[in-house]
């Protein structure tokens, strides 16, 4: 995105999303080794220990990296930050950790942050600025188009039901029905409306059944 000019006047600063590119490579490295990891089925304690290590020198680098975005303001680079402390910290330090960077990147506009804060921010899921940033988001849907696909913990709006615990990838229509999904729960007056903009978007697994069956 040179220049990185997005809608509603926020910049994204060019070096930050340098910082946020190099990242992702990285992290994009990191997941490959730990595929790699996961395929060896008689694995000694010694080769666990180098696996390890050999994980920690990729994804030191990509946090450092990720880091320095975030103090430059990137949105995504504040996401995928969060999504790597929703995956590897302690659970009881999450929400200490994350929640402020998917609160303040939901607030730019970044879909996926929506979903961290459904699992891990609690009090803020609940409150009046989720409902009006979630609004803001569909208002700005294209605004990080180039970002997508995006890693999450767990995508409820796919076609089918999600299988497993690994990260699941989603387009940014995926990212978009999730929001609908959202709206949803948080405004039962309109709930049968949004869902049915979440299935009519892609298939919405989560919500479709309850639809067909009236439940909701």
């Amino acid at each position: 995105m040179p220049g990185c000019a997005l809608a509603d006047g926020l910049r994204i600063d060019p070096h930050a999303d340098l910082l946020y590119r190099q990242a992702v490579t990285l992290l994009e490295q990191a997941e490959h080794q730990a595929d790699s990891f996961s395929l060896k089925t008689s694995s000694t304690d010694q080769d666990l220990a180098q696996q390890g290590q050999a994980l920690g020198r990729t994804l030191t680098p990509a946090v450092s990296l990720l880091t320095k975005a975030v103090e430059l303001d990137h949105p995504v680079a504040r996401y995928r930050l969060a999504l790597y402390y929703m995956t590897y910290l302690p659970t009881e330090q999450i929400p200490v950790a994350a929640c402020p960077l998917l609160q303040t990147s939901l607030a730019q506009g970044f879909a996926p942050a929506a979903l961290g804060i459904e699992a891990w921010c609690t009090d803020y899921r609940d409150s009046t600025a989720f409902g009006k940033n979630l609004e803001h988001v569909q208002a700005i849907a294209n605004r990080y188009a180039s970002y997508y696909p995006q890693p999450a913990e767990r995508l409820l709006c796919n076609p089918e039901q999600p299988q497993g615990l690994a990260l699941q990838w989603g387009r940014q229509r995926d990212f978009q029905a999730e929001i609908y999904r959202l709206q949803g729960n948080s405004q039962p007056d309109q709930r049968q409306r949004y869902w049915q903009k979440a299935v009519d978007l892609n298939g919405c697994f989560a919500v479709r059944q309850r639809l067909l069956s009236k439940h909701f």
